[in-house]
């Protein structure tokens, strides 16, 4: 039976064990035994809250409630530490300033005058 395709000399598909198809077709089926799988877990959990809504609802509760409160925590933290920088900061101002020297070289080149000097 001829479908279509042309044969092309020299060309050839990679049909045998251990070719590149056979790599190609091992993935493909994980990815799909993967997505399968996934798709039978979301049916049961899908089910289960239907059967179940009032458990997962307070069980969603409870997440929210718990991540709610880690939050809080979370941004009291950050703001108690800001606090105490600012805090440091303020009564050390001048501290960042100790052993610092600030150095000016004061030679000018005559190239560079004489360049200032033409414009």
């Amino acid at each position: 039976m001829n479908f279509g395709f042309y044969r092309v000399p020299g060309l050839r598909l990679f049909t045998r064990r251990g070719s590149h198809t056979d790599g190609i077709s091992q993935v493909s089926r994980t990815v799909a035994t993967g997505i399968f799988t996934l798709g039978l877990v979301l049916i049961g959990f899908g089910f289960a809250i239907y059967l179940l809504p009032r458990i997962f609802a307070t069980l969603a509760a409870v997440i929210f409630f718990a991540l709610g409160i880690g939050c809080l925590i979370t941004a009291v933290k950050v703001f108690l530490i800001q606090r105490q920088l600012n805090k440091m900061d303020f009564d050390n101002s001048g501290a960042y300033r100790k052993n610092v020297r600030i150095h000016i070289e004061e030679d000018f080149d005559a190239e560079s005058d004489d360049i200032i000097s033409e414009e």
